[in-house]
């Protein structure tokens, strides 16, 4: 049998950035197979690079240098507008600062990337509130996100990117903004989704009191990848 192909292969990614007329490496030649189904960790101090990795990873941003394929595509190859619809539909995302729309409901915010992929209204609704069961928060599909607590808020982000049915869940410091009992319960529902859903997780951390849970975790210092470890 045919060994399983990598989700995601990077090669040789540099990432440098110009300031002014100096040229700033945040990426160093990065190699890096994420395989389908892992729970990883990508952890180090703040200016590590771990943000930019993302970017990479998520298709957000492209490499200086340096190959990176998805799901055995080529994406340095694809249009915006097809790198666009790729990104739509095999990736999630989840942010430090959640970035729910303010005057939609949670349940309208998780119905929002369904609705734009063209979804009918009502499938997109059913779809969306049974998101917000798995989470844990059905009792609060009707309120807006400054009724909800910090822990909430992300645990409808989470709801959001799992809703389109992903292949890959991008969390950059999801937990930057919540207290550290906040910041264990989103990593644990991270997990649980992980496991039950079999959906990839890459989640960037400072903290290292959150990598008890993870399948595998990645050190970066310096645009560098200092080590990368599986955990038995």
């Amino acid at each position: 049998m045919k060994p399983q192909a990598p989700l995601l292969v990077l090669r040789n990614v540099r990432r440098r950035f110009l300031l002014g007329e100096t040229a700033i490496d945040a990426l160093h030649g990065i190699s890096l197979d994420i395989h389908a189904g892992e729970f990883l960790a990508v952890w180090g101090p703040s200016g590590s690079g771990k943000s930019t990795l993302m970017n990479i990873v998520g298709l957000i941003d492209s490499p200086t240098e340096g190959e990176v394929h998805f799901d055995e595509q080529d994406t340095l190859a694809l249009a915006d507008d097809a790198l666009t619809d790729f990104r739509a539909r095999k990736i999630g995302f989840v942010f430090q600062n959640f970035n729910l729309v303010p005057v939609l409901s949670a349940l309208e915010n998780v119905t929002l990337p369904l609705q734009i992929h063209g979804l009918a209204e009502h499938v997109a609704r059913e779809r969306a509130a049974a998101a917000l069961v798995d989470v844990g928060l059905e009792r609060f599909r009707n309120s807006l996100p400054d009724k909800l607590s910090g822990g909430q808020r992300q645990r409808v982000a989470i709801a959001r990117a799992l809703v389109v049915e992903p292949k890959l869940v991008i969390a950059d410091e999801p937990t930057a903004n919540l207290d550290s009992e906040n910041s264990r319960m989103v990593v644990d529902l991270m997990r649980e989704m992980n496991r039950a859903r079999k959906v990839t997780f890459v989640f960037t951390t400072h903290d290292p009191r959150l990598l008890d849970h993870v399948d595998r975790k990645i050190l970066l210092r310096d645009g560098n990848i200092e080590s990368d470890e599986v955990m038995v």
